[in-house]
């Protein structure tokens, strides 16, 4: 194990000579600046134009404010683009989606890892394919469905639910789950079926309570993808006032001046980096566990 741990690019004794180790540390510094250059380059870009008066962004856009501040654009883009309206409606999409998703994927991962029907296996592999399916194929299919759904009667055309019950279907989120519910211990399940703990008592108790860093990692991803989801927003929801974030700015692009619409923009990014920044702890850790990864 020690023998292995030691292998890499550069030999241990490698390391001890100055001209090496200096080599090694420039090149990683390099690299670290150019990653965070790439990454963070076009977010802090972005804000640094939401509060830039139009003309300065076109004439300097790599300046630092040569005229000023303009932070009236911030209030404008709220008001005047109707931030507000759209913003709420994202937030009500997302919310309804995380919900959904989290449902699904718990609900299903438990009963495949936990449960183990009979038909479990063939289940888990027909989960599976539906990964290799293209989502542009499925488009149409589920546009027709949502339009005239089955045992409901009416089209659910311009409401969230034709966002929200599709967002339900994510062969990844309950494979994840499944995964995680299957490594953990056995024995809590069987100590709580001979206490007398039925299938809901063990699910709402027991999986449940020790399962926070996947539901963590699932919440996550469900938010971050319903938020920046244009596509099927666009088709479904053809009424401006219900329409969220990431279908109305692009419209409004036409209407507004260049900062405002910036400012527009970095107002519906800073959300879903914020979430991020305040459940990273929770994502990190379930990104991490080997149980959650390994089957």
């Amino acid at each position: 194990m020690k023998a292995s741990a030691d292998r890499g690019l550069i030999a241990p004794t490698d390391w001890k000579r100055p001209s090496v180790k200096w080599t090694a540390r420039l090149a990683h510094g390099v690299l670290l600046a150019g990653v965070a250059i790439a990454g963070l380059g076009p977010m802090l870009w972005l804000l640094k134009a939401a509060v830039t008066p139009t003309q300065d962004t076109l004439r300097t856009p790599m300046a630092f404010w040569p005229n000023g501040f303009d932070f009236a654009n911030l209030a404008e883009a709220w008001t005047r683009v109707e931030i507000d309206k759209y913003f709420l409606n994202t937030v009500a999409l997302a919310a309804g989606s995380w919900a959904v998703q989290l449902v699904v994927a718990a609900t299903g991962g438990y009963a495949l890892a936990v449960l183990r029907p009979r038909i479990g296996r063939y289940v888990s592999g027909a989960v599976l394919a539906t990964l290799f399916v293209p989502s542009v194929v499925l488009l149409v299919p589920l546009y027709l469905t949502v339009l005239d759904p089955p045992l409901v009667g009416t089209s659910m055309l311009n409401t969230f639910w034709a966002v929200w019950l599709p967002a339900g279907a994510s062969a990844f989120n309950v494979l994840l789950m499944q995964r995680f519910f299957a490594n953990l211990p056995r024995e809590l399940f069987e100590a709580a079926r001979v206490d007398g703990a039925g299938p809901y008592r063990v699910f709402w108790s027991i999986v449940l309570p020790m399962s926070r860093p996947i539901i963590g990692v699932v919440s996550v991803f469900a938010v971050i993808a319903s938020w920046k989801d244009f596509l099927w927003p666009m088709l479904v929801l053809p009424d401006p006032a219900l329409q969220p974030l990431s279908v109305r700015l692009p419209v409004l692009q036409q209407f507004v001046e260049l900062d405002v619409f910036l400012a527009a923009l970095a107002i519906s990014s800073l959300i879903p980096i914020g979430l991020f920044l305040v459940f990273q702890r929770l994502f990190l850790n379930g990104a991490s566990l080997s149980g959650a990864l390994k089957g």
